[in-house]
């Protein structure tokens, strides 16, 4: 008895601990997320008992599902705890429509695993025999739809089970089998199994207990990216490659290159057989849809070459109707076979939005800038606080936007890849024009006709900005930009831009109250009292390895935050100290919000949001589900950039079904 009061002592003693220094973890409301819609498509699969229920893999984390066919989609489940998961396979037991198996790979580091769901994708579970393994491939078996079997990067894996349990059937640690990106069983036999690798296929007629290579007819050290073989004859196999298209009519024995698809377009990421008229196969390469309707004669590309593309669905109910899974475009569809696509993104927002911008004189306008999606990125905008969004990127030319930034007298301007950009109502136009003061002398006469010199700066035209830029700061008579290689200024609201006025590497911030200025790249910070004209260097804090947010508060602190936490100075950077009992480290984001009075922090380890009271060095918080790069007030809510899913908006009215909680931390 004594012993179970003590547990308890200790366990109440713990909470109370925990509660005091803001670490106890509430349970909040996942934030919205509103748009904007499309970004990158990864994978398909559809249930064997509904054609008009597709599931959908992203490349990070997340799986979607549709029930009208691909027209609408909602987000399902995500899988595992990070966001860097790419769903590069989806497989419905053809005979349990209940049961899923997702094939991940990780970005930037070679695991992944295999993921089950008895429930349609509600729930899941990683199979544990493939933990850590870079799943590029899976598939189940037409004739035994207990077999599944699965392409790694260490090499092929086969359940027998329906993925309950795995075992590899490549020889283990080959030199030669292993990089499998795609594999392919017989129609009608289980053990004749293809792999692809990323320098030649293989072949086993055996299970796995022998394999040989069928490279005869391909050209040397070609990645296999598909393998398809057709139900009807399986002799009759297809094989794309970064050396293009083969076909085999002899089981993969003997291939002939595919004519009729130009050089330029090699790298064919996948292969799909009209369910209905096996002569008709469809190719999607990076730059653009291929489609054939005479066995691989004749080819002809069906959509623009600027589309990369992931997967394909051809509806087995109604083969006119054609997805495509893509990168940048999100999900396209066509009900004419190809012949003509749509955008279908409705409920489907996977944008790495990298800054928002609330509109300060339009209530419900929020502005997304977009990286890494091109033409089909740039800059969206809302104007009904998320319900849609416009892309509005005219003028851009496929420019990253990294930042955004408005005037007080309302004027837009996007920080992108190469310069300024200043929205006109209609387009986006170059802005940034530099003027550069060159030393001129001057001669004149006076009354006395004496001649006399004098030295006086001279403005000529200098170009234009046309680095990245990082950061716009637009608070009063002073602009400043901080650019990859380093600030510029504007005393004339942007209608000509001096300096660089500070030189250095890759600024990512800069701010200017009055004369008060300050700018940060990751290894020093500086400050001017002249409106940017001359510069100070600041001490940053001993302990911080290197700069990842800085934010200024009205009471004149300053706030740097990085992957040792966040720190603070109230004497503009002689001394600087860090809060200790703040729950967060790899701080990504500061942001002071005069509306709510307080600095908001992210972390790109977290999905919490802080919003810290300066003055007190107490905090409320919320947990979003998502992780957040920026965030903003929208009246009277929170809305924020998250790295992978677009916007997210904090729940608010009918969609609260919760108070959000907050916690109140503790002074350091």
């Amino acid at each position: 008895m004594k012993h179970k009061l003590l547990q308890f002592f200790l366990l109440c003693l713990s909470v109370f601990v925990l509660l005091g220094n803001g670490f106890i973890h509430a349970e909040s409301q996942r934030w919205l997320p509103i748009g904007p819609d499309g970004g990158d498509a990864r994978s398909f699969a559809a249930d064997p008992a509904s054609a008009k229920h597709i599931y959908l893999g992203t490349t990070t984390s997340w799986i979607y599902q549709s029930t009208d066919g691909g027209n609408t989609w909602e987000r399902l489940a995500r899988l595992g705890k990070s966001d860097d998961l790419v769903v590069d396979s989806l497989v419905v037991d053809s005979t349990d429509p209940k049961t899923l198996l997702a094939g991940v790979w990780q970005v930037d580091r070679p695991s992944g695993g295999i993921y089950i769901s008895h429930d349609g994708g509600v729930t899941w579970n990683p199979a544990a025999e493939m933990n850590g393994q870079s799943v590029r491939a899976l598939t189940q078996s037409r004739s035994n739809p207990k077999i599944f079997v699965a392409g790694t990067l260490s090499g092929v894996y086969r359940s027998e089970d329906r993925g309950e349990h795995w075992k590899i059937i490549s020889p283990a640690g080959s030199t030669e089998i292993h990089e499998v990106e795609s594999v392919a069983i017989d129609p009608y036999d289980p053990n004749v199994i293809y792999a692809g690798t990323w320098h030649l296929p293989w072949k086993t007629t055996d299970g796995g207990a022998s394999w040989h290579n069928i490279k005869q007819g391909l050209i040397d050290d070609s990645d296999v990216f598909s393998i398809i073989i057709d139900p009807t004859r399986p002799t009759v196999v297809y094989t794309s490659a970064c050396s293009g298209i083969y076909r085999s009519d002899s089981a993969g024995e003997l291939y002939r290159k595919v004519q009729g698809i130009p050089s330029t377009a090699r790298r064919t990421r996948v292969l799909m057989q009209d369910p209905a008229d096996r002569k008709t196969v469809y190719a999607g390469t990076t730059e653009g849809l291929y489609k054939t309707t005479d066995d691989g004669v004749n080819w002809t590309r069906m959509t623009g070459p600027d589309v990369i593309i992931n997967d394909i669905f051809v509806d087995p109910s109604s083969p006119q109707h054609v997805l495509l899974a893509t990168d940048r475009s999100g999900i396209l569809a066509s009900t004419d076979g190809g012949r003509s696509f749509a955008a279908a993104n409705t409920g489907f927002s996977q944008r790495q939005v990298s800054d928002i911008l609330p509109d300060a004189k339009h209530p419900g306008t929020i502005y997304a800038g977009v990286i890494n999606d091109k033409g089909y990125g740039g800059v969206f905008v809302t104007e009904d606080n998320g319900k849609s969004w416009q892309q509005r990127s005219q003028g851009l030319d496929g420019r990253d936007v990294f930042t955004l930034a408005q005037s007080d007298d309302g004027t837009l301007l996007a920080g992108t890849e190469h310069g300024i950009a200043r929205w006109n109502g209609s387009l986006w136009e170059a802005d940034g024009n530099i003027i550069r003061y060159a030393e001129k002398t001057v001669y004149s006469r006076g009354k006395g006709k004496r001649r006399t010199k004098k030295t006086v700066q001279v403005a000529q035209p200098g170009g234009t900005i046309d680095s990245r830029v990082n950061d716009i700061s637009t608070n009063g008579a002073v602009w400043l930009a901080a650019t990859s290689n380093g600030v510029y200024r504007s005393a004339n609201q942007g209608a000509s831009w001096s300096g660089p006025v500070l030189k250095g590497e890759n600024f990512l911030y800069v701010s200017a109250k009055g004369n008060e200025a300050i700018a940060a790249n990751r290894s020093e910070m500086l400050t001017s009292a002249d409106g940017g004209t001359t510069w100070t260097p600041v001490n940053l804090p001993s302990k911080l390895s290197g700069v990842r947010a800085v934010s200024t508060a009205p009471d004149g602190s300053l706030w740097v935050g990085g992957r040792e936490g966040l720190f603070y100075s109230t004497d503009r950077g002689q001394s600087w100290q860090r809060i200790d009992t703040l729950p967060l480290a790899d701080i990504n984001g500061l942001s002071f919000n005069t509306q709510w009075n307080r600095l908001f922090v992210t972390s790109s380890r977290s999905t919490v949001v802080l919003g810290l009271d300066v003055q007190s060095k107490t905090w409320k918080w919320w947990d979003t589900g998502w992780t957040l790069r920026a965030v903003r007030s929208l009246s009277d809510r929170l809305v924020a950039a998250s790295l992978y899913n677009g916007v997210v908006l904090e729940p608010g009215g009918d969609e609260k079904t919760a108070k959000m909680n907050a916690i109140a931390g503790t002074r350091p």
